[in-house]
């Protein structure tokens, strides 16, 4: 599949053997600035403003009112925009949101395109059959000025996932499962490609979990071929082709799929069945253990170097080895972000929380304008706000902490995003990655609880 995208978009090849690809999509957000300013003072002009899309997520506030600092990288954006021609999701725009999510729900990203951003988890949008990966300042330049992009053609992994999910277990436990197995290294070099049963039975927002995270493993780009399931959820969406163009369409995406007969730089298989609910322990997504287990021992690893990366983790983290997972209190809760802040995302948390009430503080902050007021129209919001969550504006929130969402220092937090690194949702923060059922069942509980365990809410 990435090698039918792939030699597409190829307009030239150097003597070193890297690849000038042609880009479709171009989504930019206020950390763009930088490369602005390089066109400005190069002299050179957007070449096609027509496929370039900013969107406001990083520094705006979900509470309202941005603070005045981050105010300034919003507006900056804003004018940008207007200088070069840009459509621009603002505030303020009902579509606003976060990019990673307003890319697939207003059908800018189609199967077969190659999409960029400057932000890694750009991988999202692989989801949907697209070549999509995150760039740097110096290539979102390049980008703006010539809507080609340098690249070497990585390896392929295949993640060939069998079975079919437990009780209690989603797609962000499979990816956690996955990195915890093959490291945050693992997909150094490699596209993934995600198949088998197992993905197949995913829905789109599914999907795109596992390809946000492939960046955590390492890869730059996540891919899931289209099927039924992609097209069901493309069509009608604002961007997308419509009538005879959809029909063309269709049949160009059903030839995107990987052959039968086609060979993998290197595969990984696992059978879905085999995952439990998944949290973090420490400083890294591949520091992930079923929620049944405990706090490693770094004493028991042979790696010298794993070894002090562990001892430093579980400093950090202030955890001791053989601690229950279940027994780590939690100060805070944060469901959100471009991983899991999608309507199925906000669903499956407030399936935990009907009837019942948090004990610990805890926010929501909805993926876009668009998955907020679908949530209100059914009610999740009432579900959330009676659980004694704030129900917030759309944005990146606490998942940057560079917009006035942040955890204090030494508060632990269950949260749905991508990273626990050190100081990730603010400085000295204690991050624990789980799912957004998790993250809810912890809301209720004050500590790191086996979703499985709470059995129905009491209005279930």
């Amino acid at each position: 599949m990435l090698e039918k995208i792939w030699t597409r978009h190829v307009v030239a090849t150097d003597a070193g053997g890297r690849d000038l690809l042609y880009v479709d999509r171009h989504l930019v957000h206020e950390g763009s600035f930088h490369a602005f300013e390089m066109l400005r003072h190069a002299g050179r002009r957007v070449r096609r403003p027509d496929l370039t899309v900013a969107v406001a997520d990083h520094y705006v506030s979900t509470a309202g009112a941005t603070p005045e600092a981050q105010g300034k990288v919003v507006d900056q954006l804003a004018r940008n925009a207007r200088e070069w021609g840009v459509a621009l999701l603002g505030p303020g725009d009902p579509r606003q949101g976060i990019v990673h999510v307003i890319g697939p729900e207003q059908g800018l990203t189609l199967p077969g395109l190659t999409l960029v951003c400057g932000d890694s988890h750009t991988a999202t949008h692989g989801a949907i059959g697209a070549l999509a990966f995150g760039i740097g300042a110096s290539e979102v330049e390049h980008v703006l000025a010539t809507q080609t992009i340098w690249q070497r053609r990585p390896r392929v992994m295949r993640v060939w996932i069998d079975g079919g999910l437990g009780p209690g277990v989603g797609a962000k436990d499979v990816v956690l499962y996955l990195i915890a197995t093959i490291g945050a290294g693992g997909g150094t070099g490699h596209a993934l490609e995600y198949a088998g049963p197992a993905v197949r039975a995913l829905s789109m927002e599914a999907r795109m979990t596992l390809c946000n995270m492939a960046i955590e493993a390492g890869s730059r780009t996540g891919l899931v071929a289209p099927d039924e399931t992609t097209y069901a959820y493309l069509a009608g969406r604002p961007l997308a082709p419509r009538g005879d163009a959809w029909a063309r369409a269709l049949a160009e995406w059903r030839g995107l799929a990987t052959d039968t007969d086609a060979r993998f730089d290197r595969e990984v298989r696992f059978d879905a069945s085999a995952v439990a609910p998944i949290v973090t322990w420490g400083t890294s997504p591949e520091d992930g253990s079923p929620i049944s287990g405990a706090v490693p021992d770094p004493a028991a690893v042979g790696d010298p170097v794993r070894r002090a990366s562990l001892e430093r983790a579980l400093a950090y983290m202030g955890l001791a080895p053989g601690t229950p997972l279940e027994s780590i209190r939690i100060d805070r809760v944060f469901i959100g972000s471009c991983t899991n802040s999608r309507l199925e995302d906000l669903r499956a948390a407030a399936a935990v929380l009907r009837g019942r009430r948090a004990v610990v503080p805890a926010m929501v902050v909805p993926g876009s304008g668009l998955v907020r007021r679908a949530a209100e129209a059914e009610g999740l919001d009432r579900v959330f706000r009676e659980a004694g969550f704030e129900w917030r504006e759309p944005g990146c929130s606490m998942c940057v902490a560079m917009n006035g969402d942040l955890a204090r220092p030494g508060e632990r937090v269950a949260s749905t995003s991508n990273r626990n690194f050190e100081g990730r949702q603010g400085r000295g923060a204690r991050t624990h990655l789980m799912s957004p059922a998790m993250a809810a069942a912890a809301a209720v509980t004050g500590r790191m609880t086996d979703v499985r365990r709470l059995g129905p809410s009491v209005d279930s």
